[in-house]
């Protein structure tokens, strides 16, 4: 089956940039302190990228959000295998505003910021095999 080449390189950037987001998250750990703001922060945006990567590239339409749930919940009625991440994911939606602002004081702790970063990586990592290799980065 042909592929349409536009359909395949819209869905390679979302994935490029989910993989940019994880790595700015990787960099951060080694900044001293670590900036956890900031990883946990990518983390969701590396979830969000590579889910609407996958919405992308089977050509469902998504609105401009930052809801971990409702672009999973697009997802789930494409692949019902991807519960489990899906599960795991969706708590990190708040990490598109926590500790964003000002007036925010808190920081994730080091524990937390590795879970997110985990499961960043493992929801980037399940939506890669679902994908022809065409569509990868």
């Amino acid at each position: 089956m042909l592929l349409d080449p536009q359909l395949l390189a819209d869905t390679r950037t979302w994935l490029a940039r989910a993989a940019e987001d994880l790595r700015a998250a990787k960099h951060a750990f080694s900044a001293d302190p670590p900036l956890f703001s900031d990883i946990v922060f990518h983390c969701q945006q590396a979830v969000e990228k590579a889910f609407k990567g996958f919405l992308t590239f089977h050509q469902v339409p998504f609105r401009k959000t930052h809801s971990l749930e409702e672009i999973s919940e697009q997802c789930l009625e494409l692949d019902t295998s991807l519960k489990a991440i899906v599960d795991r994911a969706v708590p990190l939606t708040e990490y598109a505003w926590r500790f964003r602002y000002p007036d925010d004081l808190e920081t994730p702790s080091p524990e937390e910021t590795k879970e997110a970063f985990a499961i960043a990586r493992e929801a980037y990592e399940a939506v890669l095999p679902r994908l022809p290799r065409e569509a990868r980065p």
